[in-house]
């Protein structure tokens, strides 16, 4: 089962953290998933693949009432995002999935009626959660051309999907980063291949530099919090991407 972690709580507003299974099939990349909770209701960030499905359930229903959960957030398209998709819905059919207009057609092979998908403009939007506002922040081309990220301006933190991502070697696998040089050179090839753009990387630091940022959680890998959120911003906004190494 995945590990769960409280990184953000203040009365019913809460994010947990659904990390590192140590049962996971070597063969399958690691992702971290995201609980969002606010009056009553929860929202999970990016739910993973279909075939460790269980392995979130069980670890988000230690923390949370599955059937309270009323959307899910997919920051782009892969399989490893969101392709458990129709098991969520099985569980709770009047779910919605917030994703880009551009995959609305897509993510529907994973599962899904048209009602569940709700479209997000290029622009970004608020999304409401339990009457708090959340707001999809522009990602494009980092890496899926139709991108988001989801901010949390009460608490404070940005989901940043595969930006921030680091594919860590095994015995490595501590929540939150701490040893900031160290663990950057884990994620140099990854954003140097898989972000399309230097233009749009640009333009998403300094977008993001401009929040009130504490915790900066990446799909993979550990957490920026604290000084080195910025430190990563400054980092990937000097990195030249879109090439491959070596």
């Amino acid at each position: 089962m995945k590990k769960t972690s409280t990184i953000f709580q203040d009365g019913d507003h809460k994010w947990v953290a659904i990390v590192r299974d140590p049962e996971r099939p070597g063969h399958l990349i690691d992702t971290n998933e995201y609980l969002v909770s606010h009056g009553g209701q929860g929202m999970l960030l990016d739910p993973g693949g279909a075939e460790i499905f269980p392995a979130v359930f069980s670890a988000l229903a230690g923390e949370f009432d599955p059937s309270a959960l009323t959307a899910i957030f997919a920051s782009h398209q892969d399989p490893d995002i969101c392709s458990s998709l129709a098991l969520w819905l099985e569980f709770n059919p009047g779910m919605r999935c917030y994703v880009s207009w551009l995959w609305a057609g897509f993510i529907p092979h994973f599962g899904g009626a048209p009602e569940t998908f709700v479209p997000i403009p290029d622009a970004g939007m608020e999304i409401s959660l339990g009457g708090l506002p959340l707001q999809a922040v522009p990602a494009h081309y980092l890496h899926a051309s139709g991108n988001f990220h989801l901010y949390d301006r009460k608490a404070k933190i940005l989901f940043s999907g595969d930006v921030g991502a680091a594919l860590l070697p095994a015995g490595q696998d501590g929540l939150f980063v701490e040893d900031f040089d160290a663990h950057i050179r884990y994620a140099e090839a990854f954003h140097q291949r898989w972000m399309g753009s230097n233009e749009a990387k640009r333009r998403w630091c300094e977008r993001v530099a401009g929040l009130d940022i504490d915790f900066l959680c990446p799909q993979h890998g550990a957490i920026y919090r604290g000084a080195d959120v910025q430190r990563f911003i400054h980092w990937f906004d000097a990195l030249p991407v879109g090439v491959i190494g070596g």
